[in-house]
């Protein structure tokens, strides 16, 4: 199989002292690739910096939610700066989050509007993270005068209804761990995309799936997430690797 995770986090302390293992781990489960994402300044020229040491590494940069409340003057600019950079694939992770009182929700709009224009600007697709703020990312994105965004909801959070809203707007959407846990709703929800509009992550270190699941999550386990999809849509996990990888291709210009 080949398969490519598309949502990573491995510049976490977690990874310190073994990433050379978690990357030999990738290898042997089949990746192609993964995609390292930056929730911030530092944390995205980290992503850029690890891409460019290792050959499986590609980077997203960009500001969570969480952390626009402690954006400085010129973090932005050299947020554009990075995605410049030849393995810098995405604008990522982006987006809104209203779940927890971190930073204030106008502001939040007020960055993601930003990095919605860049998307067109430097040509790049976004990775979106949303959390109780579903209505309103589609609206602000369905309203804005400028169209043709491309991108990935990721970790995908909302019910069959608004996953209709999502592929309408010719968005991605990408399944994690969670699909494999007892009685996930997500896993419903999983089963009415079409195989052509999936893609598949990790998000590791969160999110572990079964049966590795309250331990570390690393890039390796995303064979899970495909088997977890191929038994729902009964095709095989085969399948859902050469579709996923494809996908993941044509969205983020990978060569594999």
């Amino acid at each position: 199989m080949k398969l490519v995770d598309t949502h990573a986090h491995l510049y976490f302390e977690q990874y310190r002292n073994d990433l050379t293992q978690v990357l030999l781990n990738a290898r042997q489960a089949g990746l192609e690739a993964l995609i390292n994402i930056g929730i911030d300044l530092d944390t995205s020229k980290m992503c850029a910096e690890m891409a460019e040491a290792h050959s499986i590494m590609y980077a997203a940069a960009g500001i969570h939610p969480h952390d626009v409340a402690s954006i400085k003057e010129n973090d932005l600019e050299e947020i554009a700066a990075l995605l410049e950079h030849p393995k810098v694939v995405a604008i990522g992770e982006v987006g809104l989050d209203f779940y927890r009182d971190i930073s204030a929700p106008e502001d939040q709009r007020k960055i993601f509007k930003i990095f919605l224009d860049w998307s067109l600007e430097y040509e790049m697709p976004l990775i979106i993270h949303t959390r109780e703020a579903e209505e309103d990312i589609l609206k602000l994105i369905s309203s804005r005068k400028k169209k043709g965004w491309r991108g990935v909801f990721h970790c995908f959070p909302g019910d069959e209804e608004m996953a209709k809203a999502v592929l309408d707007l010719g968005f991605y959407i990408s399944f994690t761990g969670n699909i494999t846990f007892k009685k996930s709703s997500s896993y419903r929800v999983m089963k009415s995309v079409p195989l052509e509009r999936l893609l598949i992550e990790t998000d590791s270190p969160f999110l572990t799936p079964v049966p590795f699941r309250g331990k570390r999550n690393e890039p390796a386990y995303v064979q899970y997430v495909a088997q977890s999809i191929a038994n729902a849509k009964g095709v095989s996990v085969e399948s859902v690797a050469e579709r996923t990888t494809l996908n993941a291709m044509n969205l983020f210009g990978l060569s594999l």
